[in-house]
């Protein structure tokens, strides 16, 4: 076990303690981190933090069962995960992503300031890519989010979800597959669409 899953143990054992403002340090902590996977999930900025805010007050009112035989992120990505995946069910597949105008809600954060060329392609390749992910199966969309943008082994992702190995791999083949054709053609739709 490292030092910062100690140091987070030690949190959680304030926790169950009764220390309530215990907790508020595992927020600031891992909020970047839950609210991009919300993100990646949900339709828009507004869903993915109330997503967010809704998994946070979960993972504290259950703070009790969590047991340290696994990294705390990984017990909070499971409610993330079953939140969002709630939260969408209410929602509809096709509005993933995009805002009822058709906006998309993905922010770019670059190290640097690019120039406007830079720029454009950046923003045209977040398009093509959010388009690309609205197109898979929420099951698959779910597994290439885990894996590609939260970087979770197959194991884990295998345990966050309640499934197989063999199950994960097979799902993120076809992941890629399918957003790699979807990639291909929305590249082409967003990069020579005229402004």
């Amino acid at each position: 076990m490292n030092d910062q899953q100690c140091h987070d143990d030690t949190i959680i054992a304030r926790c169950k303690n009764g220390d309530a403002s215990s907790f508020e340090y595992l927020v600031l902590k891992y909020q970047d981190k839950v609210f991009n996977l919300c993100r990646y999930l949900l339709k828009n900025q507004q869903d993915a933090e109330d997503a967010a805010q809704e998994a946070f007050i979960k993972a504290f009112n259950n703070i009790s069962s969590y047991t340290p035989h696994s990294p705390f992120y990984a017990w909070l990505s499971r409610i993330v995960v079953n939140t969002c995946v709630d939260s969408q069910r209410k929602r509809s597949l096709l509005s993933m992503f995009f805002s009822d105008n058709g906006q998309e809600h993905i922010d770019i954060h670059p190290t640097h300031i690019p120039n406007p060329e830079t720029a454009y392609e950046t923003q045209q390749s977040m398009l093509a890519l959010q388009a690309s992910l609205k197109q898979l199966s929420l099951k698959l969309r779910t597994v290439i989010v885990l894996k590609e943008f939260e970087g979770l082994s197959y194991e884990e992702i295998a345990d966050l979800l309640d499934l197989s190995v063999g199950t994960v791999k097979s799902r993120i083949s076809r992941a890629r597959d399918e957003l790699t054709k979807n990639m291909k053609k929305m590249r082409n739709k967003f990069f020579f669409q005229t402004f």
